[in-house]
């Protein structure tokens, strides 16, 4: 298993693993952006952090595979 992320990283950095990288990144900082959004807006609201972290965490969680349902590698 270590194996396989080894040459994953290997890859990706020698720019071998992604089609397009821009659109991997544009799609990993929208997603990140949606969950940091959330959580912050949350937090505000006085409701409990842990409340705030769940409820972010599971929408990033549910938003990132829909954002990398046409994703493509090498």
């Amino acid at each position: 298993m270590l194996e396989i992320a080894w040459f994953a990283t290997r890859l990706f950095f020698q720019g071998k693993l992604l089609r397009d990288p821009v659109d991997f990144i544009k799609k990993i900082v929208f997603g990140t952006v949606i969950g940091l959004t959330l959580f912050l807006t949350i937090a505000q609201a006085e409701i409990s952090l842990g409340i705030a972290v769940i409820t972010s965490s599971l929408v990033t969680g549910m938003v990132m595979p829909y954002l990398f349902r046409d994703f493509k590698m090498k």
